[in-house]
């Protein structure tokens, strides 16, 4: 493995993910659902999504924490992790973040150190997303973050539309 190569693609992925809609999908679900299982679904949808990137086929799957404070809505953490996996990940297909890792991949022969760069810098924003989320609502009320968050996912999506039709 190319550590340099790793190093790298980290240094490329992370500043094109922070202001990314899944950033801001894993801090919107943190703030409403318990850390651990958000950043697990979150990071497995990302690393999943590297892995399809780099053309390897290295996937993780998501955890659990079952000693956090008590559930909300009744979920469990399994299935908030598995909800955010599959959030995150159908989102990522086609990000810019997954063709510039496909790019590297191709143009390095080498699949691996580019995937594990990859991945090591979406667990880390994912990280920061859930830290993000959980940071905002003791702050903000539940409310005024989901209607705010919900105009902000609006206006993205309005953007790639109108991105995508001109």
């Amino acid at each position: 493995m190319n550590l340099g190569l790793a190093a790298a693609t980290f240094a490329v992925v992370i500043p094109a993910e922070l202001p990314d809609k899944t950033f801001l999908s894993a801090v919107v679900l943190s703030s409403r659902h318990r850390p651990l299982p958000v950043w697990a679904g979150a990071a497995a949808g990302l690393v999943t999504q590297a892995a399809v990137a780099a053309g390897e086929d290295h996937l993780l799957a998501g955890g659990d924490d079952r000693s956090a404070r008590p559930r909300r809505h009744g979920h469990s953490g399994l299935r908030i992790a598995a909800v955010t996996f599959a959030v995150i990940a159908l989102a990522e297909f086609g990000d810019l973040t997954q063709i510039v890792i496909a790019n590297l991949s191709a143009r390095s022969r080498d699949a691996v150190s580019v995937f594990f760069g990859a991945a090591l810098a979406f667990v880390v924003v994912s990280g920061i997303g859930v830290a993000t989320g959980r940071a905002i609502t003791r702050v903000v009320p539940l409310d005024a973050v989901r209607r705010l968050s919900g105009l902000v996912l609006l206006a993205l999506g309005v953007w790639s539309a109108v991105a995508a039709a001109s």
